[in-house]
């Protein structure tokens, strides 16, 4: 057999993404902030490129997590009712570690049971220390210590207190903050010149910090909800309550605006990628208000009573309903928020599998920490009757099912959740 080197040709084909279309898909996935930081690039490189700041959000426009707790948004207070389970595990977890003397660890635990869904203090201390027979300012100290707890704002006794804790944490806290939020009631109504006044500064920098205000987190005890964005930022999309359903609309405030300026002076080349940028951004702004409005529209339930009515929902059914491909929806939803009336949520943890051909795993683990925050401090419930709860919706729900949910949720076993009194 000759042993010869011969020459053959092959015919192979090769998939290779253009650098136009792996920034298409890189787009796709950026929330807000990784859009603004990817637009300061092209607008460092490129004169035809011309980025502005996000607007300022006009007077009054609140983002939807702020109803039901400024004066004057549909009917002020949180509700009153029991803290989730994960926000007090997370508070029983601190205070294990913080309250190491027997009568403060005895405080703080009265405290915590006094905690709201908002993470707000809902008795007056007095009533606590009365109760426990204490001196006021003995309970006053061991709350200061228990307002230092991650993430900051729980423990406050009211809106103003929770806003407070964070503006100074952030060290946006002065004195003209302070009188803003002594006057809650003003900067709802959006007065703003008679703030001005009585802060003694001008009203563009009354502006400014109302700015800072409406990116705090007015409800912290809802990041340990099951769908929530830990500490909330400025959110891709915002959903409002409006007649006969819902509205989903682009968070203008946290987007840059672009423009192409022609007689830049750059080259032919620079400007044709300018307005290739400009259609990128065009196009990654629509499909994600599309696939934003066909998940909300399906999820119209959760919207209005939380994430306890999530109905069953995959990536697939959302695809063919807008003659996507499934990994387009994947990239749009991967880091992108919407800001509800129940706070700040991640798309992408609205997708859930339906559980024994019931309702959405999701809306079961949701349920799962309503149950638990519900029980007797004394006597919390095993697994075995978490799940024979769980399954009087309908669904069966297995002891392995809840003991993997309790995990997820940082919920531990009954064991370690008894507290006595």
């Amino acid at each position: 057999m000759s042993q010869r080197p011969r020459i053959q040709v092959t015919q192979t084909q090769r998939l290779r993404l253009n650098t136009g279309l792996q920034t298409s898909l890189q787009l796709l996935r950026a929330d807000a902030a990784g859009l603004m930081r990817y637009l300061e690039e092209q607008a460092a490189e490129n004169p035809h490129l011309r980025l502005e700041p996000p607007p300022v959000p006009p007077v009054g426009e609140w983002l939807p997590r702020w109803t039901r707790v400024l004066p004057g948004l549909e009917g002020g207070d949180p509700e009153q009712a029991a803290a989730g389970a994960s926000l007090m595990s997370h508070v029983i977890g601190a205070i294990d570690r913080r309250m190491l003397v027997p009568k403060d660890r005895q405080i703080a635990l009265a405290l915590a049971e006094a905690l709201e869904p908002s993470g707000w203090l809902g008795r007056p201390l007095a009533v606590v220390a009365r109760e426990l027979g204490l001196k006021l300012r003995e309970v006053e100290a061991v709350l200061l210590r228990l307002q230092e707890i991650e993430p900051v704002g729980l423990f406050a006794r009211d809106l103003a207190e929770c806003l407070k804790l964070q503006a100074q944490e952030e060290g946006s806290y002065d004195a003209a903050m302070g009188v803003m939020l002594a006057n809650l009631d003003l900067l709802a109504a959006g007065d703003m010149a008679r703030l001005a006044r009585l802060a003694g500064v001008s009203e563009a920098e009354v502006m400014r910090r109302f700015r800072l205000i409406r990116a705090l987190n007015p409800k912290p005890g809802t990041e340990f909800d099951a769908l929530a964005v830990q500490r909330p930022r400025e959110p891709d999309l915002v959903v409002r309550a409006v007649p006969g359903g819902w509205d989903v609309a682009l968070n203008r405030s946290s987007l840059p605006g672009l423009q192409v300026v022609e007689d830049a002076g750059g080259t032919a080349a620079a400007l044709a990628a300018a307005k290739g940028v400009q259609r990128m951004v065009e196009a990654r702004n629509s499909t994600l208000l599309r696939v934003g409005r066909e998940i909300l529209q399906r999820q119209a339930a959760a919207l209005k009573a939380g994430a306890g009515a999530l109905v069953p929902m995959t990536m697939a059914e959302v695809a063919e309903a807008l003659e996507l491909h499934e990994s387009t929806v994947s990239r749009v939803v991967a880091g992108t928020s919407v800001d509800t009336p129940h706070g700040m949520w991640w798309l992408r943890l609205m997708f859930s599998a339906a559980v024994g051909g019931g309702p959405a795993a999701a809306a079961l683990r949701d349920r799962l920490a309503r149950l638990v925050a519900e029980e007797p401090a004394a006597a919390p419930l095993s697994d075995d009757a978490l799940a024979l709860r769980l399954g009087e919706g309908g669904a069966a729900v297995a002891r392995r099912t809840v003991a993997k949910y309790r995990a997820m949720l940082k919920i531990p076993p009954a064991h370690r959740r008894k507290r006595g009194r």
